[in-house]
Parts: C-alpha cells; sequence; structure tokens
C-alpha cells in the first residue's frame, strides 16, 4: 500500500478506516496502471495524470468521489459540484456493493474528462473518453 494512503487510513475511525482499507484494495485491484497518491489531501488514483477516483472523510462518512461520474448514468451517484463529478457515501464497510464498484470503476477508465487541463483551458472540460 502507498505508505501515504495507509497513513491516512490509518488515521481515521476504526469503522471508516475498514471502508477505506476495503476501497483501497478495489481500486487498486481494477486500476492496476493508475498512479495514486495523497492529492489536496486525500487519497487520488490517475490515469495518465488524470484525476478518476478518490476517496475522502467527510462529517457523513467517507465519500468515493468520480472524477467523470456524472457522465456514468448510474443512479447511485449524487452529482458533486459544477463540473462532471459524482459520488457516492459510506458510512459502514457492509454499505459497499463491490460489484457496483468494479463497474463505477471500469467506467472511471473508459469514460474521462479532461481535468489534468482544466487550468489551462480557463475550466473548460474536454470529455477524453
Amino acid at each position: 500500500m502507498n505508505p501515504d494512503i495507509e497513513k491516512y487510513n490509518e488515521l481515521q475511525i476504526e469503522e471508516e478506516k475498514d471502508i477505506c482499507i476495503f476501497l483501497y484494495e478495489l481500486i487498486n485491484n481494477e486500476l492496476v496502471e493508475a498512479e495514486n497518491k495523497i492529492w489536496h489531501g486525500h487519497p487520488v488514483w490517475f490515469l495518465e495524470g488524470n484525476p478518476v477516483v478518490g476517496y475522502s472523510k467527510l462529517i457523513g462518512g467517507i465519500r468515493l468521489l468520480f472524477w467523470s461520474g456524472q457522465t456514468f448514468e448510474e443512479k447511485i451517484l449524487q452529482n458533486e459540484g459544477k463540473f462532471k463529478a459524482a459520488e457516492i457515501r459510506f458510512n459502514h464497510k457492509d454499505e459497499i456493493n463491490k460489484e457496483d464498484i468494479i463497474r463505477l470503476l471500469k467506467k472511471s477508465r473508459d469514460i474521462q474528462w479532461d481535468y489534468k487541463n482544466i487550468v489551462k483551458r480557463k475550466g473548460q472540460l474536454e470529455q477524453l473518453k
């Protein structure tokens, strides 16, 4: 496990730590080609420098965020922010449907908006895939 992400996970309370570790393993097993690191304070996975998925501790539990998730056409995701991100939140590990997350992770590889160059394009997103 990435040592920085391991440290992040260890700082969580027990139930949230279990969620974080489970998500880490799911994401790493599905997006084997992705780079992962702590970015803006939480774990994020990148494909060719473009952020695709990450999780973070919020007041309402652990949020799993997909940067291009609004275009996945998935009812289990809630829109987040003014760009294309969407999220799902968990309070207990047993709330996580492994098959759903694997499906979403596959979509995160296949459906991407170019967040890597959003500043250069002055806030305009272009679809990569």
